[in-house]
């Protein structure tokens, strides 16, 4: 049997749901329920002790995050590749679970319908998706894993590619930083933002959406270019 003869059975739509919220942001919180949350399961690095200053009477500590101050260079770059591995292999392997229980495959049948028209991808690439809202580090690592099982072809990953780096971490970054502006108040007492935070989360996504289909013409036209060069050859 070929994976395009696969069942989807209750336990792979169980396991798309929960790859859905989990790697939605739905639930990231300090509460009990962020154990069901990507983010909040991956956590992040404590504070370093950087540095001691003062006379013993008057002694100064400074703390800084895990890569520090002042970095520069290779080696700055080297400690930020560094704070990338958990996130790509708590992925990655969260990934190998939920294919497991056949999410992928529920993902794969339930959303090609969709994705296919609307940006030329595999519905496989479902989770990929979701996850780049949330976490450009898990979708990266994801869709670089679909491209690696011959899932998606490079000219999708490309396209695919557009759509997660534009307006990339979409819900967490607009959450937590350019949803405070909703909570501005004129002079008057009213509203200073004249729009709604739904409106401004469904421009970002027609926007990812459009870049895709651009990211699909341009491929579009230069293969063809490329491919009349060599029929011309």
């Amino acid at each position: 049997m070929n994976a395009n003869d696969q069942k989807i059975t209750i336990g792979s739509l169980i396991a798309l749901a929960f790859a859905c919220v989990f790697f939605s942001g739905l639930l990231q919180s300090n509460e009990w329920y962020g154990v069901f949350d990507f983010t909040t399961l991956n956590g992040g690095f404590g504070k370093i002790l950087g540095s001691v200053a003062g006379s013993a009477d008057a002694v100064t500590q400074k703390f800084t995050s895990f890569r520090g101050t002042g970095g520069s260079g290779a080696k700055d770059g080297f400690i930020f590749a560094l704070t990338l591995v958990p996130t790509v292999m708590f992925a990655m392997g969260m990934i190998e679970v939920l294919q497991h229980f056949g999410a992928l495959e529920a993902a794969r049948k339930l959303m090609t319908p969709l994705l296919k028209p609307l940006m030329g991808i595999s519905g496989e690439a479902g989770l990929s998706l979701i996850a780049s809202l949330q976490s450009t580090d898990a979708g990266s690592a994801m869709t670089r894993g679909l491209i690696d099982e011959g899932k998606m072809t490079k000219e999708q990953g490309d396209v695919f590619t557009m759509f997660q780096f534009s307006a990339g971490a979409t819900i967490v970054n607009f959450f937590s930083s350019g949803a405070v502006l909703f909570t501005l108040l004129a002079a008057d007492g009213s509203l200073a933002v004249p729009s709604s935070i739904g409106l401004c989360v469904a421009v970002m996504l027609l926007c990812k959406i459009i870049g895709a289909n651009l990211m699909r013409v341009y491929l579009k036209v230069t293969s063809s270019k490329s491919a009349a060069k060599t029929a011309t050859a």
